[in-house]
């Protein structure tokens, strides 16, 4: 590499009439007086590592990585217990409708089963208040 700087070049005033005038370039010191080409010349600053910006971006990888195992094994849980809270669902409702059908059938077979014992229905039925503890007659009932 030269360091010489590249001379000066008057610029054109018909197309650079606008642009400011620039001081002329001079040879640096220590260039090539004697008529070499090339020069030694000192290496660049080396510049700062990089590691620690990628040991960032692994970091900030590795824990969204970690932060989805998470999530998704949270969600997965959740999915069977809701699945097994669902199918116990179920069986309760199957357990009700079969108690409902039970008592559905109790209660049509109840005349029968009073008329078995001996049961005869009451012609003029009456009822005690709780409260008051007085005897109260039914409405009557209409006749035919």
């Amino acid at each position: 590499m030269s360091a010489l700087r590249a001379p000066a070049v008057a610029p054109d005033r018909r197309t650079t009439s606008a642009r400011p005038r620039r001081a002329p370039l001079t040879a640096l010191p220590g260039g090539a007086a004697d008529g070499r080409r090339l020069d030694v010349v000192r290496a660049p600053l080396q510049s700062a590592s990089g590691v620690p910006f990628y040991v960032l971006c692994a970091s900030i990888l590795a824990l969204a990585l970690l932060a989805a195992l998470v999530l998704n094994t949270t969600m997965a849980r959740g999915s069977y217990e809701m699945a097994r809270l669902q199918k116990e669902v179920g069986q309760v409702a199957q357990d009700v409708q079969e108690r409902q059908a039970e008592l559905r059938a109790a209660e049509a077979s109840l005349p029968e089963l009073a008329e078995q014992m001996g049961m005869v229905p009451a012609e003029n039925p009456t009822m005690v208040s709780v409260a008051t503890g007085k005897v109260v007659a039914a409405p009557e009932a209409k006749k035919p």
